[in-house]
């Protein structure tokens, strides 16, 4: 594939392959990669990356790898590494065989570095933290050289060997790279390449007591590998030039070019994994897969579709400038997505009993209904129509204004599927609280016809109040108050109070609780999904994915925003 597809809109990267591809250079090949750390769980900010370099390499006929930087023992886990795996191919991507380690390299990236030291590109320090610190200047001054700036390359050599074999504690000496202390980029300020650390690696185990620095594993894992295009977000452009000296240094097979585009930021949540961590291990949360966080792992319980999230990633484009981008626009890639891919059901949150009086109390009358109003290819299921239905409460109002369309004394509306019916009575208990409607059914209106010509406007949804399902449903919205919650000086006093609200008793038709799909329309009230984790087979929970409209919009209109 020469160029990019017809559906995708232009963007630099796509043009630096393009023209790459046009001069020949890199022999036509697009080789990327996705490179995370495993020491936390993938949140929409890493699904841009993924999609990006994935993509991309599947536009160009290339490849991209897998690759995980792991290189720090202390705060690594084999569960992250498997969750990880799990969220690429649930985004709908594979690596084949392309999965690679940054430990894969650890010989070879202590080799390049002793090399770095015989040319005399790179010395041991033994400064502490601290005095480097002190001494690596501003962005006004220059560093201060090292005391060990100028140690012989044997010495170098022979103490960067013993730091391998573990004969020093961690923080006695450094490795760093020797190249300008005066440089206007601190980021060149003799960068650290290597240093120690006697904790055991989740792959490598006891072997090593020293472990590379990422600026440095990075970019020779890349060329060993052999990526044409190494993509990455904005904060590491200022460590570009590190990326090309370290390469320009070393004898590698090949100097990939490193691109940096703006990282994905949604307003109304959070992606600092200290701040994420916080979320989890205080209890605001559930766990890392609770579907109010913008994890990956919670986005799939909470009934994202992966095609959406794509679909999103690809709408907001790739650019140079860091923007926020409105929650809004990933929930309706999420509608739209649904609205094709899932079939619809009638529930009622907050019931309301009717007593149709004037049907049968043994009748029950089966309706055949689609499933999808939109496609056929859904099939039908049947609803049980009885005596004793229930309504949603805010279906009915006793006193309504003008134009108010739903169930009042002496009105009528019609139940979705089924005949008009006409409120004749109200019965209230003792504290005046509306708990019960007879009304009377229409049997001339089945299946949607008028003959008398009158019009009836409202259509509500209901289910059997006999015949139908129990249900737990959660009604999720977003975490904060505010849309950018990483900005306040106490982040979790901005925290939803109602970003979960637990209907315990919700009433749905029967169809729903023997489906097998997983996601659902329920009409008039949103998009939502069964419940993985909690959902029993005699007990199902389902979770609210979407609202069918941005309600949040009409919040902020409201608010003069």
């Amino acid at each position: 594939m020469d160029s990019k597809p017809d559906h995708a809109p232009a963007h630099f990267i796509r043009h630096i392959i393009e023209a790459d591809n046009a001069s020949g250079k890199h022999g036509g090949r697009v080789v990327t990669r996705f490179p995370p750390e495993p020491n936390g769980y993938l949140h929409i900010g890493h699904a841009k990356s993924i999609c990006l370099n994935f993509g991309i390499a599947e536009e160009y006929s290339g490849t991209c790898n897998l690759r995980f930087d792991d290189t720090n023992p202390d705060t690594e886990d084999e569960e992250y590494t498997n969750a990880i795996q799990a969220d690429v191919r649930w985004l709908g991507f594979d690596w084949a065989e392309r999965l690679f380690h940054a430990s894969d390299y650890f010989d070879a990236l202590y080799g390049y570095a002793c090399e770095l030291i015989r040319k005399g590109l790179a010395y041991v320090d033994s400064q502490s933290a601290e005095e480097i610190r002190a001494t690596r200047g501003s962005l006004t001054e220059p560093g201060v050289a090292s005391p060990w700036r100028d140690r012989s390359v044997a010495d170098n050599l022979a103490l960067f060997e013993r730091m391998r074999a573990g004969d020093f504690p961690e923080g006695a000496h450094i490795l760093r790279a020797r190249i300008d202390m005066g440089s206007p980029n601190i980021n060149l300020r003799d960068p650290a390449l290597f240093r120690i650390r006697h904790a055991p690696h989740h792959r490598t185990g006891e072997k090593w007591k020293i472990y590379p620095m990422y600026d440095y594993a990075h970019c020779i894992s890349d060329a060993l590998e052999g990526i044409t295009h190494s993509l990455c977000t904005l904060e590491f452009e200022d460590h570009r030039p590190l990326y090309d000296w370290v390469l320009d240094q070393l004898d590698v097979p090949c100097h990939p070019q490193q691109i940096e585009f703006a990282r994905l930021e949604l307003n109304y949540t959070i992606t600092s994994k200290r701040k994420l961590l916080t979320l989890v291990r205080d209890g605001h949360v559930s766990g890392w897969d609770d579907p109010r966080l913008p994890t990956l792992k919670g986005m799939r319980r909470r009934g994202y579709p992966p095609a959406a999230i794509r679909a999103f990633c690809e709408r907001v484009g790739v650019t140079k400038k860091q923007t926020v981008i409105d929650m809004a626009v990933l929930e309706n890639c999420v509608r739209e997505e649904l609205d094709r891919s899932a079939p619809r059901a009638l529930v009622v949150l907050d019931p309301l009993k009717v007593v149709i009086e004037n049907f049968a109390a043994d009748q029950v009358e089966w309706l055949e209904v689609q499933n999808h109003p939109k496609d056929p290819a859904f099939g039908t299921r049947r609803m049980p129509l009885t005596r004793e239905i229930w309504i949603d409460r805010d279906d009915f109002m006793e006193d309504p204004p003008k134009k108010y369309h739903r169930l009042a004394p002496g009105a009528e509306v019609r139940l979705r599927f089924s005949y008009v019916i006409r409120c004749t009575e109200v019965i209230k208990d003792s504290d005046g609280r509306v708990v019960e409607l007879r009304c009377q059914y229409d049997a001339s209106t089945a299946g949607g016809q008028n003959p008398d010509g009158r019009k009836v406007k409202g259509i509500i949804h209901w289910a059997s109040a006999t015949h139908g399902a129990t249900i737990e449903v959660r009604l999720i919205d977003r975490l904060f108050t505010v849309p950018d919650p990483a900005a306040q000086e106490d982040f979790l006093a901005h925290l939803n109070p109602d970003s979960e609200v637990i209907v315990r008793e919700a009433r749905a038709e029967p169809a729903l609780q023997d489906s097998t799909a997983d996601s659902f329309q329920f009409e008039r009230v949103g998009y939502f999904c069964r419940d993985a984790v909690d959902s029993r087979a005699d007990a199902p929970v389902f979770i609210r994915t979407v609202t069918l409209r941005d309600t949040w919009a009409r919040i902020n209109e409201g608010d003069g925003a």
